[in-house]
């Protein structure tokens, strides 16, 4: 069933402003997380009120709630508790391969090469080792298709390495980011 007083409600982290969610808002949601300062939506699918965090304690504290210009869409500025995707990524905006991999990390599939690199960082690391040397080697001489397929594996072992070292890729980006600006 389609409601028509939902509004689309933006969840971005305050302190890094990254976008965390989407979700649904009504006025009635809009007044409990007033209220109560934790953020709270519309659940599309099961047609219920739910508070962010209910269950597994990763609520959302909200500092800032501002409508855009035409009132329909409302960003919510918060503090997170803990990983906001239900993968158990910091945001459900997060890379395809990051998803991939936390999806096995909390499946834990039997025979999943992710998960062995999981259970083993030490392995992981050494496979970031060999790769990076392989797309060194393919970027000094080898054709760009190859170049391209060892950097696929070079990214999808460093992405496991941080996984396996309870790491969310966004620390990369944001040592990346404060280089930048420091130069």
């Amino acid at each position: 069933m389609e409601r028509s007083d939902l509004m689309p409600a933006i969840v971005q982290d305050a302190s890094t402003n990254r976008v965390l969610m989407l979700a649904w808002m009504d006025d009635e949601a809009l007044r409990r997380t007033r209220e109560s300062g934790e953020a709270w939506f519309w659940s599309r699918s099961r047609e219920a009120y739910w508070r962010k965090g209910e269950t597994s304690g990763n609520t959302l504290a909200v500092e800032e709630l501002r409508e855009d210009c035409d009132a329909d869409t409302i960003l919510l500025r918060v503090h997170p508790a803990g990983p906001v995707c239900h993968t158990g990524a910091e945001s459900c905006f997060a890379p395809w391969l990051w998803r991939v991999i936390r999806e096995r990390a909390l499946q834990r599939p039997e025979g999943s090469y992710v998960v062995e690199l999981l259970d083993d960082p030490s392995r992981a690391a050494r496979k970031v080792g060999e790769e990076g040397l392989e797309a060194a080697l393919a970027g000094a001489g080898e054709s760009d298709q190859r170049l391209v397929e060892e950097l696929a594996d070079l990214w999808f072992h460093s992405y496991a390495l941080l996984a396996a070292r309870g790491l969310d890729p966004q620390l990369v980006e944001e040592e990346l980011r404060r280089r930048a600006d420091g130069r």
